[in-house]
This record gives C-alpha cells, sequence and structure tokens, in this order.
C-alpha cells in the first residue's frame, strides 16, 4: 500500500506532498495512499557516518546478526537510516538488504600494523603486506576500507604513524583499485598529515589536523568525520595511560581541549563534514542527536550540521534523499530542527524503506 506524507520537506523546507511506493519517493498523487504523518518538518533519515555494528561497546567482537540487528535497531528508533560501518570484525553482509536494518555501507575489518590497535578488532599487518590487507578487506565491505593510520607507539611512548608515507599511499591506493573508498582513523598531527596527502577519501576524528592541511583537504575535497562525542572519552583514556606513558597522556588531552577549534576551522574552510559516533567500543549507539549538539557547541550553524547528518551525508554515501524517485527514508519532527536542532532526539514519525518504524 502506498504511504502520503505532507509538511515541510528538507533541505528546501517547501510544504509539500510525499507519496512513498514500496521503497521509492514521488511527488506524483497515488490514489488510495495512506497518510501517515501531516504536518512538521520532514527530513531525509539521518546517517550516522562512522559507527560499529560489528563491536560491542567495551570494544569486544560481537558474537553473531542477532548482535548486530540489536545495535542497528537502536540507530533505527533514533532516526539514523543509513549507517557507514567504519571498520567490523565480525561480517554481516546478510542484514544488507534486511527490511528493519538501516542502510549500510561497510568496511571489512580495521587493517592496522601489529599491536597498534585494539585487540582482536583489525587485521594486524607487516609494511610489506599492507596493500594486499587492504585489497582482501574492499572484498569483505561494500565500498570502503579502514586504515588505522596512527595508534601509541609504547617504545615511542607518544602517538606515531602506523607505517611511513610510502607504505601508507600504496594501502589508498590499493583501496582505490579494488574500487573502494579509504577512510583513515587518525588522532596524530603527523598521521593525519600522511594520510591526506595519501589521497585518503575521509579522515576520521582528525584531531591532530592543522590549518594547512585543513585547507589541503578542502582543495581535495576530502571529508572530515569529527566524531566529537568520542573525542571527549580522551579525558579518561589519559588518565589510564598516565602512569606509564605520562607524555601521551598529555598529547591526548591537548587534542580534546583544541579540537573544537580544528572542527570550526574545517567548516569555514569548506571540508565536508559529516556526523558520526563512533558508536560500538566506547559509545553507545543512538546518539546521533548529541553528537549534532556537541558540534553545534563547537560552534557550527545547525542547518550545516544537519545538513552533513542527513541529505549531504546520504549522496555521499550513495542514498538518494527525498527526491523524485529516492529512498523512501525519512523522519518528521514537530519543530524545524534547522533552528532547533535538539529536537532531533524526539522524532515524531520515522519510515526506514517505505515501511512505518514508529
Amino acid at each position: 500500500m502506498a504511504l502520503h506524507v505532507r509538511g515541510a520537506v528538507l533541505p528546501e523546507g517547501d510544504v509539500r506532498d510525499l507519496w512513498l511506493v514500496g521503497d521509492r519517493v514521488t511527488f506524483e498523487p497515488v490514489g488510495g495512499a495512506e497518510t501517515i504523518s501531516d504536518g512538521g518538518f520532514v527530513v531525509p533519515g539521518l546517517v550516522d557516518a562512522h559507527c560499529h555494528l560489528g563491536i560491542a561497546y567495551g570494544a569486544t567482537p560481537i558474537t553473531g546478526l542477532d548482535q548486530a540487528r540489536e545495535l542497528a535497531t537502536i540507530d533505527r528508533d533514533a532516526g539514523v537510516l543509513a549507517l557507514r560501518d567504519a571498520g567490523s570484525p565480525y561480517p554481516y553482509a546478510e542484514l544488507d538488504d534486511e527490511p528493519g536494518v538501516p542502510r549500510l555501507a561497510r568496511a571489512g575489518r580495521h587493517v592496522a600494523a601489529p599491536r597498534r590497535y585494539l585487540r582482536d578488532i583489525g587485521v594486524e599487518v607487516v609494511a610489506a603486506d599492507v596493500a594486499a590487507a587492504v585489497t582482501e578487506q574492499a572484498k569483505a565491505g561494500n565500498g570502503w576500507v579502514k586504515l588505522v593510520g596512527d595508534w601509541i607507539d609504547r617504545d615511542a611512548r607518544d602517538l606515531a604513524p602506523s607505517w611511513d608515507a610510502a607504505t601508507m599511499a600504496a594501502a589508498v591506493e590499493a583501496a582505490h583499485a579494488a574500487g573502494a573508498r579509504a577512510a583513515v582513523h587518525t588522532f596524530s598531527e603527523e598521521g593525519v598529515d600522511i594520510m591526506v596527502r595519501a589521497g585518503v577519501d575521509s579522515v576520521e576524528h582528525g584531531t591532530g589536523l592543522s590549518l594547512d592541511l585543513i585547507d589541503e583537504m578542502a582543495r581535495r575535497g576530502t571529508a572530515l568525520v569529527p566524531t566529537m562525542i568520542n573525542i571527549r572519552t580522551f579525558g579518561g583514556i589519559a588518565d589510564r595511560a598516565r602512569e606509564k606513558f605520562a607524555g601521551y597522556a598529555d598529547h591526548m588531552v591537548a587534542l580534546r581541549d583544541g579540537f573544537p577549534e580544528v572542527v570550526r576551522a574545517a567548516h569555514e574552510a569548506g571540508v565536508p563534514i559529516y556526523i558520526g559516533t563512533d558508536a560500538g567500543g566506547g559509545v553507545q549507539h543512538g546518539l546521533v542527536a548529541e553528537e549534532m549538539l556537541i558540534m553545534q557547541e563547537a560552534g557550527l550553524p545547525a542547518a550545516d550540521i544537519l545538513a552533513g547528518a542527513s541529505w549531504k551525508a546520504r549522496e555521499w554515501l550513495g542514498f538518494p534523499g527525498l527526491v523524485e524517485g529516492g529512498l523512501a527514508d525519512l523522519v518528521v519532527y514537530s519543530e524545524d530542527p534547522r533552528r532547533t536542532l535538539a529536537v532531533t532526539r524526539h522524532p515524531s514519525r520515522i519510515v526506514l524503506r517505505g515501511r512505518v518504524v514508529r
């Protein structure tokens, strides 16, 4: 049965009618359609552009598809109707087209240096094997590869790049040759510099970005997914590490404290910014609204934040929004979220794949 929605449809904000026929949107009237929402503000389904359905809270791999479904459902019920899993130790391709699961853009396992990432999460390889590992993980995902660009080096007692610049450039080249885009986890100044210049498609976190490198990202069109809700956990990471690695602890706190300025500068420079929570591991699922509000605290305009959590993010990931022939994913809010961003905590109607969630 066709569904009918009327409201102020974003991004334009004009009041209009939408008909949902199966999994598609049309502006052409459909007789006999059931009106499921009349009034309010209609937004293309939200996106969490950096999360992990394959990692349970506490940074351990999930053990089955039911866990992945459960985590995806938490996000869905918060209005998040598309996810980019930025690295999963558990394969769950069976969920790609499951009706109750948000749209999925997936990376395979993280590609990391030996003993330089969370235990049991990534594929750990030496420099000579990185390109081959990237090629293999591109097959495990559906369009993305995740590289761990830096992590604590226990010998250096601080953050350091995972591999040399030539190896990381070859890794990005291997991802592109395999038809995948490359995302990089990076906290450090040196690591993010290497990866941006290597041609990575998206920087995840990016706490070490400099103003010069931000300009380079803008020139290249490199995306930034700041995961600011996760960066706020750096204090706890520093506290746990301080006894053995005091310099690393101080570095992490400084990166956390300077990050709002970094994100503002990236926005002002025109870097594409998308909203991601890093849910899984140290952050719970379902917190995309909280991430948006933290971004607003950092000084970004609500309308731009919402775009990076909805229609622009969907376009980036290949999930069309509320256009003729687009995908039938939408969230309705009682107030204009471009003016009152906190309303994203309280969707009044959610439709995924042309089916009413609530």
